[in-house]
């Protein structure tokens, strides 16, 4: 067996919050230490195999972006590693990041934030490969051009400036942006969620053209259930910073193991002609500055027991190549609870 293309070992991010004289005075009063962090991502171990498209899932404010720019090396992890061909992403620590590879690409959720309003498309495609000797100036514009129409873009869009062009053409030049840097890896961050539904299709689309003819290998994130399962092999759900399911986007879907994964799905709308009632998740999500102890989920869980409130599930085998983290899939919560 061959390793991993990208290995994520116990990877942790937090960001640490500057104290203002009223909380340092709430503090000393408290009898307790002013500051804090925000624990965005907590001890997260994924794998990611060549030609795979793995998804991250969860809802808002459960790290998954902040997931995606570690791999892509924006942000350095507090604790743990990323490795790429077993090489590290990126050095340094917290307010200075050197990213040591090219190989991973980023492409954003604001295709129109994303780009240098400033700089005409041609020149943001191929400001990457010529800086970093990808391509020669006499192979500049012939390059540009083919990754344009690679994308289902003209190759004369090459001379206009990004306020000339829909959502969606926005995004397709960032995607040939990321693909003029050849590559390994492409992180995908919310990549279809501020267009058009009829846009996202095709964006989708285009996507899996381009995974087949070009043997992409990308970390998908999104809140979108259905898009994950129509792009993705395998699926990690994740819950303020922990990944709590890991397991084939087939298996996932067919069978949710995690009270957290069922509860997101039955969250989900479907279409039918019979009345459906809309049962969204109960309770809000915990403060990631101040995260429950035990189980991040057991305030919203219905089936928590004494054990998820003290102790942290760690993520165990349940058969088929699937990971949960839930004291249910152990046998631990208690027969009053699992009933």
């Amino acid at each position: 067996m061959t390793a991993p293309l990208l290995e994520i070992d116990t990877v942790s991010k937090r960001f640490p919050l500057k104290a203002t004289l009223a909380d340092k005075v709430a503090a000393r009063l408290a009898g307790r230490s002013a500051g804090g962090a925000v624990h965005a991502v907590t001890d997260v171990s994924l794998t990611v195999e060549r030609g795979e498209v793995v998804g991250v899932v969860g809802e808002s404010g459960c790290g998954k972006s902040t997931l995606g720019r570690i791999v892509s090396g924006i942000y350095a992890p507090t604790e743990g590693t990323v490795l790429l061909d077993g090489k590290p992403v990126a050095t340094g620590r917290e307010d200075h990041v050197n990213k040591l590879t090219t190989r991973v690409q980023m492409i954003h959720q604001d295709p129109f934030a994303s780009l240098n309003p400033r700089m005409k498309v041609g020149e943001t495609i191929s400001e990457g490969p010529r800086t970093h000797g990808i391509v020669s100036a006499a192979e500049v514009g012939d390059k540009t051009r083919a990754l344009l129409e690679q994308v289902g873009l003209r190759g004369d869009y090459a001379d206009r400036l990004p306020h000339q062009f829909s959502g969606g053409q926005r995004q397709r030049i960032a995607i040939a942006r990321a693909l003029a840097m050849q590559p390994d890896l492409l992180v995908l961050d919310e990549a279809v969620a501020s267009l058009d539904v009829s846009i996202q299709a095709q964006v989708l689309n285009l996507f899996l053209d381009l995974r087949r003819d070009l043997g992409l290998t990308a970390l998908f994130i999104s809140h979108d259930l259905s898009v994950v399962r129509h792009v993705c092999d395998r699926v990690a759900i994740m819950y303020l910073g922990r990944v709590v399911e890991l397991a084939s986007a087939e298996r996932l879907y067919a069978e949710p193991k995690h009270p957290y994964t069922q509860a997101l799905f039955a969250s989900v709308p479907t279409l039918g002609t019979g009345r459906q009632d809309f049962r969204p998740i109960k309770g809000e999500i915990p403060s990631p500055i101040d995260p429950p102890p035990g189980c991040a989920f057991h305030p919203r869980c219905p089936f928590a027991g004494p054990r998820c409130r003290v102790e942290i599930p760690r993520l165990t085998d349940a058969g088929a190549g699937r990971t949960v983290a839930c004291h249910l899939n152990d046998g631990g919560v208690g027969q009053e609870a699992a009933a």
